[in-house]
């Protein structure tokens, strides 16, 4: 077993103000996107307006937060949002769904590209091939918040974590981070330039984190129930995102032939 860190959530505080590692992940990776799809667009020398990019992200962070909060509701929480509507704001509670965030980014992308007349495949190709980066980050602050932990075990690299019980339990947060973070950047990275068709980085991005993301959650502590005692609500999802992911790259590649 090795020792969990148990490193503060809080860099430091001043009065009611915290500034904490998990916000401050999620804000460098929203940079260090914003900063590579600019270079990017730069680069493959994509006309746009002067403020585009700093526009187009914050359609995404909008789209990003609502659709997060409104996937954790639709997909984790229903029942008990049923009952306590005012409890769907109150997002200082907690509660974001990647599948929910990932859908709200898409509505918000294509709502963006149709308003400035660029080609929406293109813009999400570039800025997909980015955002590995960020969830990345977010694992890394989930493990210092030591949320999100695995399930029970005794391989040797597992750790109890402070809210997690007595028992060792998978660091299921740093194999996440690892896949769908640092694993599916080399990836899309690699590819980003090769795929002969716009989308179908977007395709891939869908198809690997819904594998990398239905494979740890065989070790990750479910959220809910699993769903018909089969599969957990994390992985259903996946599911759904993996398909979708292969029905793009075959259109996209039929329509590059």
């Amino acid at each position: 077993m090795i020792q969990y860190p148990n490193i503060d959530p809080e860099i430091f505080r001043i009065g009611p103000l915290a500034i904490r590692w998990y916000g401050v992940m999620y804000l460098l990776g929203f940079a260090a996107s914003f900063f590579l799809v600019r270079s990017q667009i730069r680069r493959k020398g994509i006309q746009v307006e002067k403020d585009f990019v700093e526009s187009l992200f914050t359609w995404l962070i909008l789209g990003l937060l609502l659709g997060a909060r409104l996937g954790h509701v639709l997909f984790y929480g229903l029942p008990f949002y049923l009952q306590n509507p005012f409890e769907i704001i109150a997002v200082w509670h907690g509660g974001m769904s990647f599948h929910g965030g990932f859908i709200g980014c898409l509505v918000a992308g294509i709502l963006f590209c149709r308003s400035t007349k660029q080609d929406f495949w293109l813009i999400s190709d570039i800025v997909i091939a980015t955002a590995p980066i960020g969830l990345a980050l977010g694992r890394l602050g989930n493990f210092i918040n030591g949320e999100l932990y695995g399930r029970i075990t005794d391989v040797p690299w597992a750790m109890i974590f402070p809210d997690g019980g007595p028992h060792p339990r998978h660091p299921s947060q740093l194999y996440e981070c690892f896949l769908e973070g640092i694993l599916l950047f080399i990836i899309l990275w690699v590819a980003k330039d090769r795929l002969p068709r716009s989308g179908m980085v977007t395709a891939l991005f869908a198809i690997l984190y819904g594998l990398f993301r239905f494979l740890v959650e065989f070790v990750r502590e479910p959220e809910v129930s699993n769903v018909f005692n089969l599969l957990t609500m994390g992985q259903v999802l996946s599911s759904i995102m993996i398909l979708c992911g292969v029905f793009l790259f075959w259109l996209r590649r039929k329509a590059a032939s």
